[in-house]
């Protein structure tokens, strides 16, 4: 049996080094999903029928008062011999503070940012049997100051921590929208798939895909092969017009949603599973400072809000906030999952905002005088930024991304931060109310 990671903690510190370059690696930024073996399952979201997903929920092993480390939680899980041909992946949130990420006392990854769901890359660490994965809780004050008027959510410890496996050959990521075609008669789909091939050798899969209108009519199906070199990945266009989907426009007075799954199709036989809700809607924004929704000036009435402690609370006080006449909702910081779910099901606009609210000395505009004018903080922004984009890019209820909350300061790093924003090619509008008429702000 692998030792326990609480063996090595003597010499912890010692283990928390720079990581920087094995982080870039291992903390990747894309939409979260897990992927279903058989298709009535992700229609349901049932788990427990995925041969390939544990759920994770580490022990607590060690606390401390004294310098940077201040708990060490464990879990051993079991690598079955089938795994080692998948690429595995570790989710990770709620873990209610900074935290480095070990796999059989190997350090893999660290993140400043408690409050963003994130996911890891971790199989050039596990073995097949017996393996522990360890998060070790960290306190550096100095990365605090990003998110100082941030309040950590209340809800249980670890909660929707999980590991799954995916074929080496597979659907690692999706962007999908449904937008109007020229003349608006219709819409049409834009459906890119990001495949990966893990594999040393040249790999042929077939991505497919078939989506079915809100009152359950099949719209339209495809299956298309794409062959990708090894170690690499390539994207599969999808690009079908879907009639008759006018009445069927997204908004918070029709929330109407279709039924898009995607999968994957090798010698004949149908796996991986993948359940998406797409909605029919086009935003942007005008001169005029309006965020637009096909083309024409949205009406917004706004309210703070963050997801409550569980999912049936929140979908409730959505809810009732809309009924009281509010149509967005504008989060402090990235949400989990379901939140975005409620809000594309509900019919209510996000702005979606990335986990960084520093007011303290927000007007110091010297260098480090502020953390949005630090650059060693630079890659911390950027990483934030990037995961909060990644994980909602394709809700249909996200009409605009913030980068901060608006009191935080302005300098490099947020101006990076809309560049890199930016680069994603999105229509949607960037959005900084610190930005004070400068550049780094489209509103």
């Amino acid at each position: 049996m692998r030792r326990s990671f609480l063996l090595t903690i003597i010499g912890l510190s010692a283990l928390l080094c720079d990581v920087d370059a094995v982080f870039a690696q291992a903390h990747i930024h894309r939409s979260e999903f897990i992927c279903y073996d058989k298709r009535e399952d992700a229609k349901s979201d049932k788990r427990s029928g995925i041969d390939k997903h544990l759920v994770v929920k580490p022990e607590l092993q060690f606390e401390s008062a004294e310098g940077a480390v201040r708990a060490v939680y464990e879990q051993q899980f079991d690598v079955p011999p089938g795994w080692i041909d998948y690429n595995t992946y570790l989710h990770v949130e709620n873990v209610g503070a900074d935290y480095t990420l070990f796999v059989n006392g190997v350090q893999v990854s660290t993140t400043h940012d408690q409050f963003t769901p994130a996911d890891f890359y971790i199989s050039p660490y596990i073995d097949e049997g017996a393996n522990v994965v360890a998060i070790v809780v960290v306190e550096e004050p100095y990365m605090a100051y990003m998110d100082e008027a941030l309040v950590q959510p209340q809800r249980a410890q670890f909660e929707n921590c999980y590991i799954f496996a995916q074929r080496r050959a597979a659907i690692y990521d999706y962007n999908v929208r449904m937008v109007p075609d020229a003349e608006e008669r219709f819409a049409e789909l834009h459906l890119d798939v990001l495949v990966d091939n893990s594999f040393d050798t040249e790999e042929t899969i077939a991505i497919g895909y078939d989506i079915y209108a809100p009152d359950g009519k099949l719209m339209e199906y495809s299956v298309n092969e794409i062959t990708v070199a090894p170690k690499s990945r390539d994207t599969l266009n999808f690009n079908p017009y879907i009639y008759h989907s006018n009445p069927n426009r997204w908004s918070p007075a029709n929330p109407k949603l279709y039924d898009l799954m995607l999968y994957i199709k090798r010698s004949g036989i149908l796996w991986e599973y993948i359940p998406i809700k797409v909605g029919f809607a086009e935003y942007g924004y005008n001169e005029g400072g309006d965020i637009t929704a096909f083309g024409k000036p949205i009406t917004l009435s706004k309210s703070s809000y963050n997801a409550a402690a569980d999912k049936a609370t929140t979908e409730k006080e959505i809810k009732a906030l809309k009924a009281n006449g509010v149509n967005c909702l504008c989060p402090d910081y990235p949400q989990p999952r379901w939140f975005y779910d409620i809000c594309d099901k509900v019919g209510i606009y996000v702005i979606d905002c990335a986990a960084i609210s520093s007011p303290t000395n927000s007007d110091n505009r010297s260098v480090g005088g502020t953390p949005a004018n630090a650059p060693e903080l630079l890659e911390a922004y950027l990483q934030r930024v990037e995961a909060m984009y990644y994980r909602a890019q394709n809700h249909v209820s996200i009409i605009a991304f913030r980068l901060a909350g608006n009191n935080s300061g302005n300098g490099y790093n947020m101006y990076k931060a809309y560049e890199l924003l930016k680069s994603f090619g999105d229509s949607r509008a960037i959005i900084y109310g610190g930005a004070e008429g400068e550049w780094n702000s489209d509103i």
